[in-house]
């Protein structure tokens, strides 16, 4: 790779824990990923127009308002709508199983559900880059 793995960490909607998103944020930076955290209370809309503005290889949400389904499937149509094909779209938060699988097939990345390791997470991120990602 010509340059570090670009992440934007979200928190989407008004879900104001965003400890974990921070945890997360460090172990990627500290993985030698570049991470822009994109901070509280952003909309679907406002995480894609900031990673298309990034340039992002990865778009990781935070998410523990239940509302992951829908944050997920807009997103998804917000990369559609704007022609993005080779971002990865992953995340993490109290999200059940079930859901996890429904996400999964649709096109969302490994989801990550609390007490995962960080390194499992930069190490997925840096295996999807690797094989998706062509710079």
């Amino acid at each position: 790779m010509n340059r570090p793995i670009r992440v934007l960490v979200a928190k989407i909607g008004l879900d104001g824990h965003d400890r974990g998103a921070k945890v997360i944020a460090t172990a990627l930076r500290d993985a030698g990923m570049e991470v822009i955290y994109t901070g509280l209370r952003q909309t679907p809309e406002m995480v894609v127009q900031a990673a298309i503005q990034e340039d992002v290889d990865v778009i990781g949400v935070s998410i523990l308002s239940g509302a992951h389904l829908s944050v997920f499937k807009r997103l998804n149509e917000l990369l559609v709508q704007n022609d993005i094909k080779d971002v990865l779209v992953t995340g993490g938060g109290i999200i059940p199983e079930e859901d996890i699988n429904e996400l999964n097939s649709i096109g969302v990345g490994k989801l990550f559900t609390p007490g995962t390791n960080t390194s499992e997470i930069a190490d997925y991120i840096k295996d999807w880059v690797t094989k998706n990602r062509n710079f």
